[in-house]
């Protein structure tokens, strides 16, 4: 299958006809998706959608029986080693839902960690950067303190830093939002938007946060029963006639 072109590029990660089944209920029916350099989609579905599976097959984490995954000039559904998929994640960076950062590590060290195993950064380099990837996502100088000492939506500020402390490329979000309230919640869909607009980072954003959506796409994708129903720019969404749509977006 053909991936598509905008303004004569080609997609900096492709999906196509991706299919996943678990004991033989279907959970992914043929994903055709493409996120072009620099552009933030939000993949919208309720629970049950299959939007958390199919970020498992962009990661590596769940094997698609079936299609084509790309990113970065790599065909992830190829590889086989898993050192292939640790030379994509320097580039690929991922925000987990429940942030999950090492509990026994100080702010400092979570934050630290992907440049002390990747990087032959100096020690004194580190805590410079550390110290800038804070200020960027609006938290003080709390590198002493514990991930149990902070709230939930400092928590996630610390793992978007973490995130973007390789200065990746593209950085899929797993429901950024969930269990945070609405003032947290703005925050971190602020940032989304900021990090894109600021450091050029390319965004796929999976959740069920119709306000999230509103702020932080370019595009939205909507997943229903394991099929994208659409993926058009934000602004046409709420023109959509398809009552699926309708019912998710207003209930």
């Amino acid at each position: 299958m053909m991936e598509h072109s905008k303004n004569g590029k080609d997609p900096i990660l492709s999906a196509k006809g991706v299919t996943k089944t678990f004991e033989d209920q279907p959970v992914l029916r043929g994903i055709d998706m493409d996120l072009f350099e620099g552009e933030s989609i939000v993949l919208l579905g309720g629970s049950g959608s299959g939007k958390s599976v199919f970020l498992g097959t962009l990661i590596g984490l769940i094997t698609p029986d079936a299609g084509r995954i790309r990113i970065l000039d790599h065909v992830v559904t190829d590889f086989r080693k898993e050192a292939e998929w640790k030379e994509l994640w320097c580039n690929v960076g991922f925000l987990f839902q429940g942030s999950a950062l090492f509990d026994s590590m100080n702010v400092r060290d979570n934050i630290a960690f992907p440049l002390d195993v990747h990087t032959d950064l100096s020690r004194s380099e580190i805590d410079t950067k550390v110290s800038r990837l804070l200020s960027m996502v609006g938290l003080g100088e709390i590198q002493e303190k514990m991930p149990s000492e902070l709230s939930g939506g400092m928590q996630k500020r610390v793992a978007l830093a973490r995130t973007i402390a390789m200065e990746p490329k593209i950085i899929l979000y797993d429901e950024p939002t969930t269990g945070l309230d609405p003032v947290t919640s703005d925050t971190i869909a602020d940032l989304i938007r900021e990090l894109q607009l600021r450091l050029g980072i390319t965004s796929l954003v999976v959740t069920h946060d119709i306000r999230l959506t509103f702020k932080a796409a370019d595009r939205v994708a909507m997943l229903h029963e394991g099929k994208i129903l659409l993926t058009v720019p934000l602004e046409e969404v709420q023109e959509s006639t398809d009552p699926r749509v309708r019912e998710f977006l207003y209930g």
